[in-house]
């Protein structure tokens, strides 16, 4: 009965805690298509979130890529190469890079990077008392620090995927090259991954960035805000943004894996 009851209390509590999470981004999008909630202080916080998660994200995103393109596109080359088997190039690279490395890397490198500065930030926030200053001045804080950050790191990562694809496909060709294990002409090589992408990998690609990076945003959120006490809830807030969000964009991940191509 003990374990009945301990297994009761976490599914309760979870579930508890996806209805909050799905609130907050059902509160985002309610909010974010309203003129009158982007005056002039939140549409600054939201273009310095765009700057801080998109931007400066860049070179960390453009080195993964290229590694991850160094790694993957140049074995791929090789080994069908070998077997005289490279007209399957594109729909390799397709299914490993834009399918499921691309959109799962960056979403984990967004969370480690930014969704830890947003809980902490957050957290530190709620346990100064500077989120209960807000609200007694009359300054919503869903609309002022909760919907810029959501919508901030969900149009990141869908930038900085497609950054990566690039990188990831550019770098493997190139380095391909001196090692003489590239597909060919530059044109072949575009052209065989063009051919290779159909409108469920579109469709795959925008699901796997824009929903895991709108849930985790929110996820990191809600722990920055859950945190009261001392500054000791800081660092736990933050981790437990951190698992939630990457475990969430695990299970989204395959969710959507399972729907699109099942």
């Amino acid at each position: 009965m003990k374990i009945l009851r301990r297994i009761g209390i976490w599914t309760i509590r979870r579930f508890t805690h996806l209805r909050l999470v799905c609130s907050v981004i059902a509160a985002v999008f309610f909010l974010a298509v309203q003129k009158r909630y982007w005056p002039r202080t939140v549409r600054a916080v939201f273009m310095k979130q765009i700057v801080f998660t998109g931007f400066d994200a860049l070179s960390l995103i453009l080195l993964v890529g290229v590694l991850a393109g160094i790694s993957v596109v140049t074995q791929a080359q090789l080994w069908l190469g070998k077997f005289g088997q490279i007209e399957m190039l594109g729909p390799l690279l397709v299914a490993v890079i834009v399918r499921e490395a691309g959109p799962l890397l960056v979403n984990f490198a967004v969370i480690g990077r930014s969704g830890t500065a947003i809980a902490a930030e957050l957290a530190s926030m709620r346990v100064r008392g500077e989120i209960d200053l807000l609200d007694a001045q009359g300054v919503d804080p869903m609309v002022y620090l909760v919907m810029p950050r959501v919508l901030s790191i969900a149009i990141s990562v869908l930038s900085l995927t497609v950054v990566f694809v690039v990188a990831s496909f550019g770098s493997g060709y190139l380095f391909g090259l001196p090692i003489g294990v590239s597909a060919g002409d530059p044109s072949v090589f575009v052209r065989t991954v063009l051919q290779a992408v159909t409108t469920k990998d579109i469709a795959n690609l925008l699901a796997k960035t824009i929903i895991p990076g709108l849930v985790s945003g929110a996820i990191c959120c809600v722990e920055g805000l859950s945190a009261h006490g001392s500054a000791t809830e800081i660092p736990q807030a933050t981790a437990r943004a951190v698992v939630r969000s990457i475990a969430s964009v695990l299970f989204v991940s395959a969710l959507i894996s399972v729907l699109t191509y099942a």
